[in-house]
């Protein structure tokens, strides 16, 4: 595949990435600690309809109902998460270079179709999710982004295995993680740029791209274009966009975003809990959703209901769905395995009188979705059967 030159991807620069207008529809995210109510957008930079959390770096959430659409989320109706607003909102093809350097005998420079060129090129389907997906579900509320469950999406990625990078630059045997840069900064001095690394074992995993596509095209720039590490299994703050720079370190990697961001509690904790031992945010948990309701919605009384939905199992493949609180459960039947790491749609029916339930994902390796959330102070991977209440009519 060849990458399309660009110099203007971004036309009018920050302009847009411009507020919603005034008369911008409202999508209600049935948050229960805060305000529910968000805009949404029709044309952002190259995205449709997408709800907005935040407008400079940019956020925005996928809604419920491009999930039933299908297995894959459409490129232009994937989420978007940036740390900085320093991102560049245009880039030149031409002069982009990858490089690769530390702890390795051959430091690299390489132009994208040297990158294209530099192994096998493989698809994989794989869920990219926020950590904090779902945070504005949390009770007690917690601060950050309050997400409903639109900080995800499916795609197919098509890149070069990383290792096969790794093996140009002939990594040495003092490597021990690999840390991964992109092209955006902070605009506020001394602010640490984000860089997030992966142990040298896990960067070696056959299933570890570099990826220059998305669901057949160009990645789009506000997902990452020109290339964007993929981490299949993993939560999105691993998977680096706008990725330029690839440093392979002979110790831990003790910048901000790992040794302080994007950790979780190893023990339980409540609100108020300081000093607690924490690890990093890595492997997604199993997760379902329902796509074709939303809570409130209206359904007859007297008519069983037919449900879809998607689901994920983390790090490793989806077993089963189940359908909880529908007076006694019932289990789904699930559609096309397009691989471990992506979305697998699936089915139901309810029966007659049913107002309240919620889909539970167990995944091959038994691990099944808790009924309560275990809480956490930064929202992170939200786990807990999304219970949804209909109205019967």
């Amino acid at each position: 595949m060849r990458i399309d030159r660009r110099t203007a991807i971004l036309s009018g620069g920050a302009a847009a990435l411009a507020l919603p207008a005034a008369s911008s529809p409202m999508a209600d995210l049935h948050l229960p600690g805060g305000p529910s109510l968000r805009p949404t957008v029709r044309d952002f930079a190259g995205k449709r309809d997408m709800i907005v959390q935040r407008v400079r770096p940019p956020m925005l959430e996928t809604p419920r109902a491009v999930f039933d659409s299908g297995v894959f989320t459409p490129n232009d109706r994937f989420f978007v998460r940036w740390h900085w607003a320093g991102m560049p909102t245009s880039i030149d093809a031409g002069a982009f270079r990858l490089n690769i350097h530390g702890a390795v005998k051959t430091p690299l420079s390489l132009r994208l179709q040297e990158v294209v060129r530099a192994g096998e090129s493989i698809e994989i389907a794989a869920v990219n999710q926020c950590a904090g997906n779902g945070r504005g579900l949390f009770q007690p509320r917690v601060i950050g982004a309050q997400w409903a469950n639109g900080a995800m999406g499916n795609a197919l990625w098509r890149g070069v295995r990383l290792r096969d990078l790794l093996d140009k630059a002939r990594v040495t045997g003092a490597a021990r993680h690999v840390r991964f840069t992109g092209l955006d900064t902070a605009l506020i001095d001394g602010a640490p740029q984000f860089r997030k690394s992966l142990p040298i074992d896990k960067a070696r995993d056959a299933d570890v791209i570099v990826a220059f596509a998305m669901n057949g095209e160009n990645l789009p720039l506000l997902n990452g274009y020109p290339l964007r590490l993929i981490v299949p299994g993993w939560f999105s703050t691993y998977w680096v966009k706008m990725l330029t720079d690839i440093e392979v370190l002979t110790g831990e990697d003790d910048n901000f975003w790992m040794a302080k961001a994007y950790r979780m509690p190893s023990v339980p904790v409540k609100p108020g809990d300081k000093d607690f031992p924490s690890h990093p945010v890595a492997a997604m948990p199993p997760r379902a959703f329902v796509t074709n309701f939303e809570t409130g919605d209206a359904v007859p009384r007297g008519r069983s209901i037919e449900l879809r939905g998607v689901a994920l199992g983390g790090d490793c493949g989806v077993a089963k769905v189940e359908l909880i609180g529908a007076n006694a459960p019932v289990t789904a039947t699930l559609e096309a395995d397009h691989g471990s790491f992506g979305f697998r749609r699936w089915r139901a029916t309810l029966p007659a009188g049913t107002s309240r339930f919620g889909a539970r994902c167990t995944n091959v390796r038994g691990r099944t979705q808790p009924l309560a959330q275990a809480w956490n102070p930064s929202g992170y991977a939200r786990d807990v059967v999304e219970m949804m209440d209909l109205k019967l009519t």
